[in-house]
């Protein structure tokens, strides 16, 4: 019944297609990622000597570690209760952390260095940063790559066969089924070599960015170099030096514009999939039991490019305006980006469910080689391109309008246009090549580009 009520489908109908994310770009995801940067920052203040605070022991450091590590719903339920009376999430956060070690007396004898001279903000954009990490690592692009490599493969599978290509929707001059796969691979490729390169940039430095409260409570400390080697040590983030109370989402606006370039290239994908089918040139494998249409029983409807599409723009539309949004602040805060943030899981969501559309339906796929070959023979007429080429290399006058004349606008046979090259005046062996080709093997180097 909770799925049936949801009021986003991601919650809802598509649930069980996003188990991998929702632990981490849910709620809880969130918390759990505030509650380790506070222990961490926590431990961290304590191993730096010039602070003067005593060692944690191993015992200490377990205890710590195991808020983190066993964070579980409960917690985060536990946690929502005191924001409840704080009406604060971040300083729910520092309550519940307090509490977990009010039973140890030596930790609680130091709790104040909970949330020790930070904001808010150090705390949410350094769990932010590990949010999309975690997820762009462990669940977006596992499942690039395995469309990537699902695409290598048809790509592979199709090498040889030729394919009549389509300019402005009209008969144009051959290639092959692989080599136009190839293409989306070698899109795909580059941008998923710019997504594994993202950095995840974040800050741990107050207020307003300099340090302030750090500095009057221990003034000698170089601040600075304690927060870049937390972030980069301990987190395994991007320090950024420069920033006003938020870490300004320059890098969140990179990822969201890089998904978005990937999106779009899936959808031109989808599209000329979806022709390709319209086309009978791919069939699709029949699934026991389904139905393609409630009056129409013949239907096997393209139901996973079509999917795919639709929601690649919806997560275009999200991710467009968390690229266009999150970048801009007034002054040195606002609270527009808080709520915004809370949206990121819906633009990474949208897209897993359309790459697990996309793989599903590409396993469908059944080559149709007969409809392809028959094409290819219905349209004699794309040698036109070939024969004037040839024509104009031994300086044929009006090439191409001679073979203008004989095939715009008309349907050419085989033999019409063997009859045209027996009658130019070529050296024999160049007329003999010439009555060699088909519009099958007129490929270029399609099958030897990859």
């Amino acid at each position: 019944m909770e799925k049936l009520l949801a009021i986003s489908p991601l919650d809802g109908r598509y649930a069980q297609q996003l188990t991998a994310l929702q632990p981490l770009v849910s709620e809880f995801g969130l918390i759990k990622n505030r509650v380790k940067v506070e222990i961490e920052w926590f431990k961290f203040l304590f191993s730096k000597p010039e602070l003067g605070l005593p060692a944690l022991n191993a015992a200490e450091t377990f205890i710590l570690d195991e808020i983190a590590a066993n964070f579980s719903p409960a917690a985060a339920a536990r946690i929502k209760e005191i924001e409840a009376t704080t009406n604060h999430d971040v300083k729910a956060v520092e309550y519940y952390i307090k509490e977990q070690i009010a039973s140890h007396e030596r930790l609680n004898d130091y709790r104040e260095f909970i949330h020790f001279a930070c904001t808010s903000e150090d705390i949410n954009n350094t769990s932010y940063a590990l949010m999309l990490k975690e997820s762009i690592g462990e669940v977006v692009l596992p499942r690039l790559n395995n469309l990537q490599e699902a695409l290598i493969k048809l790509a592979q599978d199709t090498k040889h066969v030729p394919l009549m290509a389509r300019t402005h929707g009209q008969p144009a001059t051959p290639t092959t089924v692989g080599k136009e796969i190839y293409n989306f691979v070698h899109r795909l490729g580059r941008q998923i070599k710019q997504l594994q390169q993202q950095e995840f940039l974040a800050k741990m430095n107050g207020a307003v960015g300099n340090y302030n409260a750090h500095l009057v409570a221990y003034p000698a400390v170089a601040w600075d170099k304690l927060s870049q080697e937390f972030i980069e040590k301990n987190l395994g983030l991007t320090f950024n030096p420069f920033t006003i109370q938020i870490e300004p989402h320059d890098y969140q606006a990179e990822i969201y514009d890089n998904l978005r370039r990937i999106n779009t290239i899936l959808i031109d994908f989808s599209r000329d999939i979806w022709g390709y089918i319209s086309l009978n040139y791919f069939k699709q494998k029949v699934k026991a039991g389904e139905v393609g249409s409630s009056t129409m029983p013949h239907k096997v409807n393209p139901i996973d490019f079509e999917n795919a599409e639709g929601n690649l723009g919806l997560a275009n539309a999200i991710l467009g305006f968390l690229a266009e949004k999150l970048p801009l602040s007034r002054f040195q805060r606002d609270l527009t980006d808080s709520t915004v943030q809370r949206n990121i899981g819906v633009g990474l969501g949208y897209l897993v469910l359309a790459l697990s559309s996309l793989t599903k339906g590409i396993t469908k796929l059944e080559l149709n080689p007969a409809t392809i070959a028959a094409d290819l023979d219905n349209n004699w007429e794309l040698l036109a391109e070939p024969i004037q080429t040839v024509m104009r290399k031994y300086r044929i006058d009006n090439a191409y309008e001679l073979l203008k004349d004989l095939t715009r606008g008309k349907k050419v046979t085989a033999e019409s246009l063997r009859e045209f090259i027996r009658g130019l005046p070529l050296p024999e062996d160049e007329v003999a090549r010439l009555l060699t080709m088909t519009p099958a093997n007129y490929i270029g180097l399609a099958d030897r580009l990859f």
